[in-house]
C-alpha cells in the first residue's frame, strides 16, 4: 500500500470514527507510527514514486541516493550549484 493510499484510509477513518472498531483504529495507528518512524522527509506522488523505485532497482542503488543524484544534477545544470 502506498503512502497516498494510507493517507486516504486514515482520512476515511477520521470521517467515520464512530463506526471504526478499536482493532481497526489500533492497526491504523500502528501503521501510521511505522510510517512516521521511517519517513524520508519527502512526499512523492505514487506514479513518480513507482518510477523512482524502478530506476533505483535498475541502477542497483537506494532510492534516496537516486533522488539526491537527480537533484544535484538538476541544480548543477540550472546553475544553482
Amino acid at each position: 500500500m502506498s503512502r497516498h493510499q494510507f493517507v486516504q484510509e486514515l482520512e476515511q477513518a477520521a470521517d467515520h470514527i464512530g463506526y471504526a472498531s478499536r482493532a481497526d483504529l489500533q492497526v491504523l495507528l500502528r501503521r501510521a507510527a511505522l510510517l512516521l518512524r521511517n519517513v524520508g522527509g519527502l512526499a512523492i506522488e505514487p506514479g513518480t514514486d513507482e518510477i523512482l523505485n524502478e530506476l533505483a532497482a535498475e541502477m542497483g542503488k537506494p532510492k534516496l541516493d537516486l533522488v539526491e543524484t537527480i537533484l544535484a544534477d538538476w541544480l548543477t545544470a540550472n546553475g544553482a550549484v
